[in-house]
């Protein structure tokens, strides 16, 4: 109450000096509430309020004092007129804050423009990026040398070969494969993003299905099968995977029951993820090659009981032990292996760790970061939706049961 009265007190002082509440206008009622510091009165005017009454009120805003102006924002706030508010306080030069209720509003393309005022150029970028205004925020990201979200632009912007050259030199090899799979059959450089794809899967040992990738691109047309270079790929594939002298044309198109017996990857384990059921292709796309594949040595900590989470972990090969807690007493809970995935939660809700996890054998796993995935939710607006959506679901499921 003091300091409502406090805020009444400057008004009134400044009504002294000759201003007054605006005579007849839709807003009276909401400026006599202020004048008495009864901010919840002048909440519930305001919201009783046309758009175009509304809209007079902040109009009206622009010849009352500061700490009037000031007052005002905080019943568009409480009223939940988030843009009115941000336009009111872009006037004051507060722009950092008017871009968050820019963004409460929906309002994402002036969220960015006041970002960018404000010297926040990473949410900045961000802003740009999930209002599709794909090639600002690819400027700001490459001014701000975040070459993984520059290479998640490009692959968006549809320019997949330098995406891939940009995970390339970063090490991810799972995600330049999946920018290079987006260079289209009549692109110039499609022999080449062909052939690195094949020695990316060799690498990774999956040799089969480089050959039938391969095989594939070489349908694609009467130069591509005539090309030489793919033709010699093709061979040396062949010769090994002990498929004869690699000279049989049996061999040109793989078949389809062999080629879907191929192991899953890790992009098939991350589609499992019931929270991520509702993602739309691209959008599943994008959020695989935000992963990062990492290796995990024999009998080391995965994850410490108690700890803060540090985001999500798939297990693509080896075991994991998961116990009540760290110490020798502890109870062993489960073992995990392949297509298992640890610390979802902590993707959304940061908290401690409520299991340990140890690894049983050598482990290689992709591992998502709750800093990756807090922008990729703020750039996937139609994404983070869903994914919220299906996390509380299965959140009320789990007290529901818990509750049984």
């Amino acid at each position: 109450m003091a300091g409502a009265a406090k805020v009444s007190d400057l008004i009134l002082d400044e009504g002294a000096k000759g201003w007054s509440v605006p005579v007849g206008g839709p807003g009276r009622a909401v400026w006599e509430a202020l004048m008495q510091a009864a901010v919840d009165v002048a909440v519930r005017a305001y919201e009783d309020l046309s758009p175009v009454q509304r809209e007079r009120v902040l109009e009206e805003s622009g010849n009352v004092p500061a700490q009037a102006r000031s007052a005002l924002v905080d019943v568009l706030r409480r009223a939940r007129d988030f843009a009115g508010a941000a336009r009111l306080l872009e006037a004051q030069g507060a722009d950092a804050q008017a871009a968050a209720l820019h963004e409460q509003a929906g309002a994402l393309m002036l969220a960015a423009e006041a970002w960018l005022r404000a010297g926040e150029r990473a949410r900045a970028a961000a802003a740009f990026e999930s209002a599709g205004a794909l090639e600002r925020a690819l400027e700001l990201y490459r001014a701000l040398d975040a070459r993984e979200s520059m290479a998640q632009c490009l692959t968006r912007l549809q320019r997949p070969l330098e995406a891939a050259e940009l995970y390339h030199a970063l090490g991810y090899a799972h995600a330049e494969l999946e920018a290079l799979r987006g260079v289209p059959p009549e692109h110039p450089r499609r022999r080449e993003a062909v052939l690195r794809m094949c020695a990316l899967l060799d690498e990774q040992g999956e040799s089969w299905r480089a050959l039938v990738l391969l095989a594939d691109a070489r349908q694609e047309s009467a130069d591509a099968r005539a090309d030489e270079v793919l033709q010699a790929e093709h061979l040396r594939l062949l010769r090994h995977l002990g498929l004869g002298d690699g000279t049989s044309s049996s061999h040109e198109s793989a078949p389809v029951t062999e080629r879907a017996s191929a192991a899953p990857d890790g992009y098939e384990y991350l589609k499992a993820i019931p929270i991520f059921g509702e993602l739309a292709l691209e959008d599943l796309k994008d959020l695989f090659r935000m992963a990062q594949q990492v290796a995990i040595p024999e009998d080391t900590t995965v994850l410490e009981k108690g700890a803060r989470g540090t985001g999500l972990l798939v297990l693509l090969e080896g075991t994991v032990d998961v116990s009540s807690g760290p110490g020798l007493d502890a109870r062993r809970l489960n073992t995990l292996g392949p297509g298992a995935w640890l610390g979802e939660i902590s993707l959304i809700l940061d908290g401690p760790t409520s299991a340990h996890v140890r690894s049983r054998s050598a482990v290689r796993a992709l591992r998502v970061t709750r800093a990756d995935f807090q922008h990729y939710l703020a750039t996937h607006e139609a994404a983070a939706l869903r994914i919220y959506r299906l996390f509380t679901h299965n959140l009320a499921e789990r007290v529901r049961a818990l509750s049984a």
